[in-house]
């Protein structure tokens, strides 16, 4: 009998790889608390009519990555309704936003969740089919603000705290308007009639998406592509006076606040619901798929999936490609415990279960080998899950008098028993 395994494009996450995973989501919930962010959790599995309405039904998400079933009819007067597994989160929370009518508190909605997502897609490094995502959604009537450039770099610097917090350094904001619903018409038709006469020279992708969607072409990373794509038109040509003062205007907010950035004219995102501003972080750390997170404006989704008019803008950032940048550069060592208490004999278990007990309420992680291991095995399990150990032998328990060695100095000294946490918490 084979032996299970799990599903290709999933994975388990085990410690310590999770205590990183954690210190994350922490470090989210705690700088999004500071900008009046709440909790929503929406289901994993929505109706299949949500993505292809909110998202697009010509994007690459809802037209080939998907996972979307008939669920059956439970009596013969019942339909059988089509369900899918959440893609991406944001038309949840629109949804929600209606559904619970939010928009009649005349308030503006800051919401922030985490949770996993779900897309069919070629399994690869920081790319999984189901994902981790921490997003935010800023979301309301127009009379609470909820248009206001503001509220885009109001969020825009929130992100770029929030890397900073979680010590992300080297990160870059890339920056754009892809327009308003009535400049994007005329932005594609454009685009149609510059790629009509070289769209055949394209990638087998590219040649598909001139015709359903040609905004997704800017976004290509086809490298046999790049010199057709750097010729096409640029959307800030197309913009109308009141997209372009919008623009100006978070611009001119985040240099307010001291927040880098770079303007992308071929940043448009790969869903069909952004308007006006688009951005993304991305990290040099990561290839050539650098993008740490992005997001956008969103006006007209509220409508699209039969809401009042909600303008909104939000962002979403994978975990996976969050804990591959911070793993690079070290950013915050969690793999390790402060000590490794080593008893030297099986009688003397018990008083090391108590000396654990006694460094562990001291605030430190302690992991706690077995008397019955040879002193050579202590050592090697010590130096595979601590920065230091312990050593705790009849003569340490008498004299109160504990042997200390450092393993990355090689620095071996002796500590008074009232003075071995703080010893311990020493780097």
């Amino acid at each position: 009998m084979s032996t299970l395994k799990a599903v290709r494009g999933t994975r388990d996450l085990l410690p310590p790889e999770t205590e990183l995973w954690n210190f994350v989501e922490e470090t989210a919930r705690r700088v999004f608390a500071g900008y009046n962010f709440g909790e929503i959790r929406t289901p994993i599995f929505e109706d299949t009519q949500l993505f292809a309405r909110g998202v697009g039904e010509e994007t690459d998400i809802v037209s080939k990555e998907m996972y979307t079933w008939e669920d059956r009819a439970r009596a013969q007067s019942e339909k059988a309704q089509s369900l899918t597994l959440r893609p991406e989160n944001t038309a949840g929370v629109v949804r929600a936003y209606i559904e619970h009518k939010l928009g009649e508190t005349g308030l503006l909605q800051k919401l922030y969740y985490i949770g996993p997502q779900f897309r069919r897609e070629r399994p690869q490094k920081g790319r999984y089919r189901q994902f981790w995502q921490i997003g935010a959604e800023v979301i309301g009537p127009p009379s609470a603000g909820a248009e206001s450039p503001l509220r885009d770099a109001e969020v825009l610097e929130m992100l770029a705290t929030f890397l900073d917090e979680l010590g992300i350094t080297g990160w870059r904001l890339e920056i754009n308007s892809v327009g308003s619903a009535t400049d994007r018409p005329r932005y594609i038709a454009a685009l149609r009639e510059a790629l009509a006469p070289v769209k055949h020279l394209m990638c087998e992708d590219n040649q598909r998406r001139a015709e359903t969607n040609p905004l997704r072409v800017l976004d290509s990373k086809d490298p046999n592509d790049q010199e057709i794509i750097d010729k096409l038109p640029k959307i800030a040509d197309y913009l109308d006076e009141v997209s372009k003062a919008h623009f100006a205007a978070v611009l001119a907010a985040l240099d307010a606040c001291g927040v880098e950035y770079e303007v992308n004219p071929r940043l448009v995102r790969g869903l069909d619901y952004y308007t006006r501003t688009t951005f993304e972080f991305t990290h040099g750390g990561l290839g050539a798929q650098n993008a740490l997170l992005g997001g956008g404006r969103y006006d007209g989704l509220s409508e699209a999936i039969g809401g009042p008019k909600a303008p909104g803008i939000g962002f979403a950032m994978g975990e996976d490609r969050l804990i591959l940048t911070l793993e690079a550069q070290a950013a915050k060592q969690t793999s390790f415990a402060d000590a490794y208490l080593a008893p030297m004999g099986e009688t003397l278990n018990p008083a090391a279960l108590e000396l654990a007990r006694e460094l562990r309420r001291g605030g430190l992680r302690v992991e706690l080998g077995d008397g019955a291991f040879r002193l050579k095995k202590s050592f090697e399990m010590g130096n595979k899950l601590a920065r230091k150990i312990v050593l705790f032998g009849e003569d340490e328990l008498q004299s109160g008098i504990l042997t200390v060695k450092d393993f990355a100095s090689g620095e071996q000294v002796k500590v008074p028993r009232a003075e071995l946490v703080a010893a311990l918490k020493q780097n």
